[in-house]
């Protein structure tokens, strides 16, 4: 829009749309060389178009109407596929999974005190000041296992948001659904978070859902889960994982209970 005319009234200088494609089929580069080739008269336009991106030359076969599935979705960059998730055979990381996972599976209280502590040493590690509240109890938790407080900045300058976690010890090539996380985000009220600790991973579909309905929780899968644990193990126990999980569950005092979540912010 642009102001002009002798009453000052706006008008419609220039309009346009512009699509911004996706080029993941190039992992995020383009060509020079399809640059350099549109400015070159001597070249056919069939020879420049070889050298464009894919999406480009799906826009030009056919037309306006392939825009919607052509455009580049921002979401894309803040989804992890589930290969990348996963901890690869034979590394550190695969082998501690698995330790992990057979350690925990039927023991769900067991798993939960971990999950608790994993998720207090992801949330301080940003700079955050946070305090682990308590384990809800084995029935009646509702969509959450463990409860939590995020304090930031101090005085009146601060405020404080309840944690509401959930722990799910499952199968290494399990993922999490949209619905499983859901069910944790229809518990969260205003000024709460969540917090989504697991062995396995995450679908595709639940991040993306997460992401565009900008669903305020943190998601720890289990590729992080061993690396977090890994880290605990060697600042405080010499490398021993074992050693580390013990002490989790034999030394760290946390309550069970069925307490308000809110009665954290009390605390």
């Amino acid at each position: 829009m642009q102001w002009g005319g002798s009453d000052h009234a706006t008008f419609t200088n220039y309009v346009y749309d512009i699509a911004l494609i996706d080029l993941t089929a190039e992992d995020d580069t383009v060509s020079w060389a399809w640059i350099d080739s549109r400015r070159d008269k001597t070249l056919a336009d069939a020879q420049t178009l070889e050298l464009a991106p894919k999406a480009w030359r799906e826009w030009v076969k056919h037309g306006h109407s392939a825009l919607p599935r052509l455009r580049r979705r921002v979401v894309r960059a803040k989804v992890t596929k589930v290969p990348e998730q996963r901890a690869k055979p034979g590394t550190v990381e695969a082998k501690d999974l698995e330790l992990i996972y057979k350690h925990f599976d039927g023991r769900k209280h067991d798993f939960e005190a971990v999950a608790s502590a994993v998720a207090a040493r992801v949330l301080r590690g940003a700079g955050n000041s946070y305090v682990e509240g308590w384990l809800t109890r084995r029935s009646g938790d509702g969509g959450a296992d463990f409860v939590g407080r995020l304090d930031i900045g101090s005085g009146l300058a601060g405020t404080s948001l309840v944690v509401l976690g959930q722990a799910k010890c499952v199968k290494l090539d399990n993922l999490v659904t949209a619905e499983q996380i859901a069910r944790v985000v229809a518990r969260l009220r205003r000024g709460w978070i969540g917090v989504y600790v697991t062995t396995g991973a995450y679908s595709v579909p639940a991040q993306t859902e997460m992401v565009e309905d900008q669903y305020p929780i943190v998601l720890i899968n289990g590729l992080e889960l061993a690396r977090e644990l890994r880290g605990m193990a060697r600042d405080d126990h010499g490398g021993d994982l074992e050693a580390c999980l013990g002490h989790i569950l034999t030394h760290r005092e946390i309550a069970i209970t069925n307490r308000r979540p809110e009665e954290i912010l009390l605390e």
